[in-house]
C-alpha cells in the first residue's frame, strides 16, 4: 500500500484526515421532501464511512428553503433538521471518517416546480424566471449561510463545503454574465465575491478556529472566467479563513476552455498557485487507481470521488491495497447499485446518466 495515500493529512484548523480519499458531495435525491433525513440517505453515506473515505460528504444541503435544487433534498436551514444530522454524523465518525456538510443555495437554477414562488438570482433572470434579490434578502442569505453552518456544528459536523459551483447563487453572484447588480455586491470582481467572502468570513467567526472549512468552486461554464476564478481561490487561501479549497474541474485532466489559456492544463493553472497550508482537492473523471495516483502527483494534497465511490463503496480500500485498480463497467445492474448502498430513488436518479443502469 503506498503511504501517500493512507497517510493522514491535517488542516490547518486541526482536524486530521486518515487518508486521502474524500466522497463528493453527490446529488441522491434520497431524502424527505421537507429537508430531514432519511434511513436511506443515512445509509448510503453511513457505507461511504465504512468504505474509508477519510472524509464524507454530503449532497448539497440547502440553507434556505427557496433554496431547495432537487427533489428529496437534505436540508439544514431549520432546526427541525438538526436531529437527523446528528444521526447522520454520529454514523460517519464511528468509521473514523470525518463528517462534513456541503452548504448550497440553488438560486435561479431552483426548479420552479418544488418552489412556492419564483426563484431567486443576484438580477431578475428572464430565462429562468427568477426575481432579483433585495439588498436585504441579500444580507439574510448570509445570515441564512451562516446559520445552517452554526446548525451543522452542533449536529456535530466537523466542518462545511461553501458551494460556490456549478451556476448556484453564489456563482451567479461571482459571474459577470448573470451577475447585472449596481451595489456593492455586483460589477467588479471584488463586489462580486463579496457574499462569498462575508459568509466564509461569517462562518469562521461563529464556529471557531477549530471547525473545517472549505470552499467549492469552479472554473469555467456558467459565465466563469478562469483568471478570476484563479483570483478568487488565491485570495480565499490568502484570507487566512479556509482550510481547503474543493476545484470541481468537469474532467480533472482537460485543457482549459479559454484558448489563451490552453498551453497547460486546467488542473495546472491551480497547482500553480501558492496554496500556503491551505489543502487542495480536485473532482473531476478521477475514475481509477491510476488516475488517482496522477492527480495526487501533480501536486494535489487529496482526490474527490463521485462515480466510482457509486460504483464501490470501499473505493479507497480497492485503490490503497492496488495501484492498478479499475472500478467496475458501467452499465451495472439495478441489485448491484442495492448492493452498494443506492436505494430505488437514487437508482432512478442514476438512470438519468446515459449508460449507467442497465434496463
Amino acid at each position: 500500500m503506498p503511504t501517500t495515500l493512507n497517510t493522514p493529512i491535517v488542516f490547518p484548523c486541526g482536524k486530521t484526515m486518515k487518508n486521502k480519499f474524500m466522497l463528493a458531495p453527490l446529488t441522491n435525491q434520497q431524502s424527505y421532501e421537507d429537508g430531514k433525513l432519511s434511513d436511506d440517505e443515512l445509509h448510503w453515506l453511513t457505507m461511504r464511512a465504512k468504505g474509508q473515505f477519510g472524509l464524507v460528504m454530503t449532497c448539497a444541503s440547502h440553507v434556505q428553503e427557496i433554496g431547495k435544487g432537487f427533489l428529496g433534498q437534505l436540508g439544514i436551514f431549520s432546526d427541525t433538521h438538526i436531529a437527523g444530522h446528528q444521526k447522520l454524523t454520529s454514523a460517519i465518525k464511528a468509521h473514523g471518517s470525518l463528517a462534513v456538510i456541503q452548504l448550497h443555495h440553488a438560486g435561479m437554477r431552483a426548479p420552479k416546480e418544488l418552489l412556492n414562488s419564483a426563484p431567486v438570482c443576484p438580477s431578475k433572470n428572464q430565462k429562468t424566471g427568477a426575481r432579483a434579490l433585495s439588498l436585504n434578502e441579500i444580507k439574510q442569505l448570509k445570515a441564512d449561510f451562516i446559520n445552517a453552518a452554526i446548525r451543522a456544528k452542533i449536529s456535530g459536523y466537523d466542518g462545511v463545503e461553501v458551494h460556490g459551483a456549478h451556476g448556484y447563487i453564489l456563482t451567479q453572484f461571482l459571474s459577470n454574465e448573470i451577475n447585472h447588480r449596481k451595489d456593492n455586491y455586483g460589477g467588479c470582481l471584488e463586489n462580486r465575491a463579496r457574499l462569498l467572502f462575508e459568509i466564509i468570513d461569517g462562518i469562521r467567526s461563529n464556529c471557531g478556529p477549530s471547525f473545517l472549512i472549505g470552499v467549492r468552486l469552479s472554473p469555467e461554464r456558467f459565465g466563469m472566467v478562469l483568471q478570476e476564478i484563479k483570483t478568487v481561490s488565491q485570495q480565499l487561501i490568502d484570507s487566512g479563513l479556509i482550510d481547503f479549497l474543493d476545484l470541481s474541474l468537469w474532467d480533472s485532466f482537460k485543457l482549459p476552455e479559454e484558448e489563451e489559456h490552453t498551453s497547460k492544463s486546467l488542473l495546472a493553472h491551480f497547482t500553480e498557485l501558492d496554496f500556503k497550508n491551505v489543502l487542495f482537492t480536485v473532482a473531476g473523471k478521477i475514475c481509477d487507481a491510476k488516475d488517482v495516483t496522477n492527480v495526487i502527483d501533480s501536486g494535489v494534497d487529496f482526490v474527490t470521488i463521485g462515480r466510482s465511490a457509486i460504483l464501490h463503496h470501499d473505493f479507497p480500500v480497492k485503490v490503497m491495497e492496488n495501484l492498478n485498480f479499475k472500478p467496475i463497467k458501467i452499465p451495472v445492474t439495478k441489485s448491484y447499485l442495492h448492493q452498494e448502498g443506492l436505494s430505488e430513488k437514487f437508482i432512478q436518479y442514476m438512470k438519468k446518466w446515459p449508460d449507467f443502469v442497465k434496463d
